[in-house]
């Protein structure tokens, strides 16, 4: 798993400001195909908004950190429905990061 300072976190909040929702969960949870979805788009994007569709908090909460666990991706932000994941391509990272 990755990592973030709270300088990276912001300059990545920054990048992701303008991101539309790539994946987008129900109720139901993240199945093995969204999950191999979201390691794509992950792969390929590096920054991944996230819509969850859960009924409460707590629900949100655990799907989301499903997601970071099964992925490897570092949550950069969580606000109401919509998480911001960062997990760097495997090779040539296309986002720099701020140093530390």
């Amino acid at each position: 798993m990755v990592e973030l300072s709270e300088q990276q976190k912001r300059h990545l909040r920054a990048l992701g400001h303008r991101l539309k929702p790539v994946v987008r969960l129900g109720a139901s949870g993240a199945s093995e195909a969204v999950l191999r979805e979201l390691d794509q788009a992950l792969e390929h994007h590096e920054l991944v908004k996230v819509k969850v569709r859960a009924g409460d908090r707590k629900t949100r909460d655990a799907l989301v950190a499903r997601l970071c666990q099964a992925t490897g991706a570092a949550l950069v932000l969580r606000i109401g429905h919509t998480a911001l994941l960062y997990r760097p391509r495997r090779e040539e990272p296309r986002i720099l990061l701020p140093p530390p």
